[in-house]
């Protein structure tokens, strides 16, 4: 199983594609594909067929996927986007892998 180093809820600036240079909040991550789902960024028109009587049919702007090595970790302490480092912390008596942000140095989790 993959690992990502970003995960549901936190916030994220894109560094590549059409929309590089926007921030938005992580609704869905795929690990196994190492995709993200950022809200209000890579949209995508989707045309949607009535499925029941009296359902409208059309075209649905809705989020898309972006490969998680275009998207970069903003650290909720120094407000920069940031890369993503780990660390070993002792927790109610147990070692736990913490995510680092390498700017400033401080627990993210």
């Amino acid at each position: 199983m993959n690992k990502l180093n970003v995960k549901k809820g936190d916030r994220v600036r894109i560094i590549s594609g059409k929309d590089a240079g926007k921030e938005g909040k992580i609704m869905t991550a795929f690990p196994s594909k190492e995709r993200v789902i950022v809200e209000g960024c890579n949209m995508v028109t989707r045309h949607v067929k009535p499925r029941r009587q009296g359902e409208a049919g059309g075209r649905i702007e809705q989020a898309g996927t972006i490969h998680v090595s275009n998207v970069q970790l903003v650290c909720p302490n120094c407000k920069m986007p940031t890369r993503v480092g780990h660390a070993i912390v002792e927790k109610n008596g147990k070692q736990v892998s913490v995510r680092v942000c390498k700017q400033c140095g401080k627990q993210i989790d």
